[in-house]
């Protein structure tokens, strides 16, 4: 009888590293957890209290923003306006967006470095982030507004973990809680949670607190933040990752709820959502999202019978 002949060292080496590479880019790309959490989810009723990302369904999917030589960055909702708002950071602008994607105006943005992040705070005024120098920036735009001048704004530094090209990405706010979360690309990936700023009361004194939380952060299942988003109404906050394709949807002590997939075949996308920038929602719930090269989407939940 004929003997199979034993596997050779050698491939039996080149296996094992081959397996230890593929657990390890697993638990780089945070794969493990995902996929527990989405085990978990089959079996555990939804949460009342969960907005259900994965019901969402897209309804506008990948139209170019015509006009714009420049990538943007972020987005925000202006429930005032009823419009969007968006940051190019080459030669800086701030950008309004009608709710279908099309360009209403454009403002200039001067010394305003590496803006990557812009937020509606109430009528007529936002924070820009300066990703750079780590500032976040409090302007006033009105109706006629053609440029807006960082010297001539209040502004604060927060000097942690300063260096690269990996600072503030996002920013969301609590309009009730008068906070501001301030999402930390990556290395290390960080929400900061920021009360005192922007001031409103100019006559009365005030402090800025910085609050983090590291082991909370720690247990988002995605590799990079690039926007976040608030939910008044549940206290939810919506963090968006570019390299995950992903959008979690995260409860008051930062426990992942549900989940919105950016990627091909999934939320009814017909290709993968290349590289998304910026996420805003509005009174509707209605969830808009902006992607490099100047993409935009549109995504609704579903009415339930």
């Amino acid at each position: 009888m004929r003997r199979f002949a034993r596997p050779k060292p050698l491939i039996q080496i080149l296996s094992v590293i081959a397996l230890i590479a593929l657990i390890a880019i697993g638990q780089y790309l945070r794969l493990f957890e995902r996929a527990w959490f989405n085990l978990h989810t089959l079996w555990q009723p939804v949460s009342s209290q969960s907005m259900g990302l994965d019901k969402y369904q897209v309804v506008l999917e990948a139209q170019e923003i015509a006009g714009l030589d420049d990538d943007i960055s972020a987005l925000t909702y202006d429930p005032v306006r009823r419009s969007l708002f968006t940051v190019t950071n080459k030669n800086s602008e701030l950008i309004e967006l009608s709710l279908d994607g099309r360009i209403l105006r454009r403002v200039a943005l001067v010394g305003f470095g590496d803006p990557e992040a812009i937020e509606f705070i109430s009528a007529d005024t936002y924070v820009v982030t300066d990703e750079s120098q780590q500032r976040l920036i409090k302007i006033h735009l009105e109706q006629g507004t053609t440029f807006v001048d960082a010297a001539d704004a209040e502004q604060m530094t927060i000097g942690v973990h300063l260096g690269g090209n990996k600072g503030f990405e996002g920013l969301a706010y609590d309009s009730e809680g008068k906070r501001l979360f301030v999402a930390k690309e990556r290395d290390p990936m960080l929400i900061y949670e920021v009360r005192g700023f922007p001031h409103f009361n100019p006559e009365k004194s005030y402090s800025v607190h910085v609050i983090n939380n590291p082991k909370r952060d720690a247990g988002m299942f995605v590799t990079d933040l690039s926007s976040l988003q608030y939910d008044e109404r549940s206290g939810h906050l919506l963090a968006l990752s570019d390299e995950s394709r992903l959008i979690m949807e995260l409860d008051v002590n930062g426990r992942p709820l549900s989940t919105l997939s950016l990627g091909m075949g999934r939320q009814g996308l017909k290709k993968n959502v290349p590289q998304a920038e910026g996420i805003a929602m509005d009174d509707d719930g209605t969830i808009y999202l902006v992607s490099e090269p100047n993409l935009f989407y549109v995504f609704k939940k579903p009415a339930q019978p």
